[in-house]
This record gives C-alpha cells, sequence and structure tokens, in this order.
C-alpha cells in the first residue's frame, strides 16, 4: 500500500511539472507564431527571383536581367554587443522583447540563474543596438549579435549568470569568427545615451578572449600622444568627445567615470590603443 501511494505520488509530481513547463512554454506561443510568420515571409522575399523591388529604375526594364549566383551567403555577424536589461527579471524581458509595440529585441538573454534564452535567429537582424556608432560601422544591428544580460543595471552579476554567458560568447565566437576586439558594451556605441552593461567584469571576459584589456605593466605614452585619434582608432565616435571618453572609463577604468582623461587613464588608453591598432 505504502508503495502504490509513493508510487501514485510520484506520478502528480510528474504531471505537475509537465503543466509547470507546458505552462511557462504556451505564456509566449503567440508570440512564437509571429515568429515563424515573419519568418516565413522573410524566406519568401529570399527566394523570389528576381529580387523583389530591387530594380534600378532609372535604366529601361529591358537592359536589366536576373541571372543567379551560385557563390552567395546570409548574414555573418561580425560583433557581438552586450547590454543589460534594465528590467527586475528574465520574465519582464521576454515579455518586452514579444510585444511589437516596443520595436526592441535580442538575439540572446541571460538569466541571473544563468539560463539561456535564445529569441532570435543568429542569421537575422535583432533590434537591439539603436542609433550607434564603432568605427565607420553605424548601423550595429546588421553587423552584430546583441545579448542582454538580466541585470537593473546597479547589481552584480552573479557567477552562474557571467557562466552562461561565457558559454555563448565562446559558441557564436567560434561559429562566425569574430575577432577578439569585437566584444563590445552598448555604452562604447552609443556613448551619448546608453550605460550598459553598467559595472561590468570586461576583464573577466578579456582573460578567456572577448575583447581588450590592459596589461599590468603599464608604459608612459609619448608626449605627443593623442588621445582622441586613440579613442577614435579604438572604435568610439568623438564627435562628443566627452560622451566617448566618459564610455571609455565606463568600460576600462570604472572606478571613475568622470569626462576627463587623469595621467593613470592615459596610461591604460596608451596601452589599449597598441592593441587596437
Amino acid at each position: 500500500m505504502k508503495c502504490q501511494n509513493k508510487t501514485k505520488r510520484t506520478g502528480l509530481l510528474i504531471i505537475l511539472a509537465v503543466l509547470v513547463a507546458s505552462c511557462s512554454t504556451s505564456k509566449y506561443a503567440a508570440s512564437e507564431k509571429v515568429y515563424k510568420k515573419q519568418a516565413k515571409e522573410f524566406a519568401n522575399t529570399i527566394k523570389t527571383t528576381p529580387p523583389l523591388n530591387q530594380e534600378i529604375m532609372t535604366v529601361d526594364l529591358k537592359e536589366q536581367a536576373w541571372v543567379g549566383s551560385v557563390n552567395f551567403g546570409i548574414r555573418k555577424p561580425n560583433f557581438v554587443i552586450l547590454h543589460h536589461t534594465a528590467q527586475n527579471s528574465s520574465d519582464q524581458t521576454l515579455k518586452t522583447f514579444t510585444i511589437a509595440r516596443t520595436q526592441v529585441s535580442a538575439h540572446y538573454v541571460i538569466g541571473r540563474d544563468g539560463k539561456i534564452f535564445q529569441m532570435v535567429n543568429d542569421y537575422l537582424r535583432a533590434q537591439h543596438a539603436g542609433v550607434g556608432k564603432w568605427g565607420n560601422d553605424t548601423d550595429l544591428n546588421s553587423s552584430s549579435i546583441g545579448i542582454e544580460i538580466d541585470n537593473n543595471g546597479d547589481e552584480s552579476y552573479p557567477e552562474a549568470q557571467i557562466k552562461s554567458l561565457l558559454e555563448v560568447l565562446a559558441a557564436v565566437k567560434k561559429r562566425y569568427n569574430i575577432p577578439v576586439a569585437n566584444f563590445i558594451g552598448h555604452a562604447d556605441i552609443a556613448p551619448t545615451r546608453k550605460p550598459d552593461p553598467n559595472k561590468f567584469p570586461w576583464k573577466v571576459l578579456a582573460k578567456k578572449g572577448f575583447g581588450f584589456w590592459y596589461d599590468d605593466v603599464l608604459l608612459m605614452p609619448p608626449a605627443d600622444f593623442d588621445t582622441t585619434a586613440a579613442l577614435r582608432i579604438i572604435g568610439y565616435d568623438i564627435k562628443n568627445l566627452s560622451a566617448a571618453i566618459t564610455a571609455f572609463k565606463r568600460h576600462f577604468v570604472q572606478t571613475d567615470i568622470s569626462p576627463m582623461l587623469t595621467p593613470a587613464d592615459k596610461l591604460i588608453l596608451f596601452n589599449l590603443y597598441k592593441k587596437y591598432m
């Protein structure tokens, strides 16, 4: 009899677990349906030949022809841009990214507990970067993987979360051969608008090959060292120099993010500048 009761309890627990799992996935069933519909529309656009709405309107159509090449591919991301969600839970962020009116998304969301949510196919363009610039690239949405880290912007990042983030970074780096220098933050590309990811352990990532960090021993820069040019060479948009300096210090200094370069900041900048050259 005890065995039967134990078996019944076990069966009930299994049923409950299945119900909980199905509830958590069904909560986003509507957005999954929309995702599939939009992906199908994109697929139809790509496979239509000749391509729709790509005629050269100033040239007679009789002078234009379509011949499909066998040598082509699909979008290959070249950057990874990290964000903090500025929200209070993964669930809140998932909801935000599954409501059409928000017009924002990311390829991955990393929960505080380390759970990884993929929300957009790597080969598609997520809407995470917004208006920004890095080097000569002014459309980072089209050239990057966006990763949102579940964090309100003023708290530490749990070990489990960073561990999962490192796994994702390792996977996308290998998959798309992303250069070490191209792992950056939202604040780096949009210094006048964004502070994220704030208080982030960039040094930990750099040790694993995701982004650069400065060396323990720093050499004095030459007397004619051009700090503005160095920031530009690293990738910062120097149109608003104060914002660029703040973004640089938010990433690499962190103890002081004032918009002025101290002698110590210049040592760090010189060391990094040589890595990015």
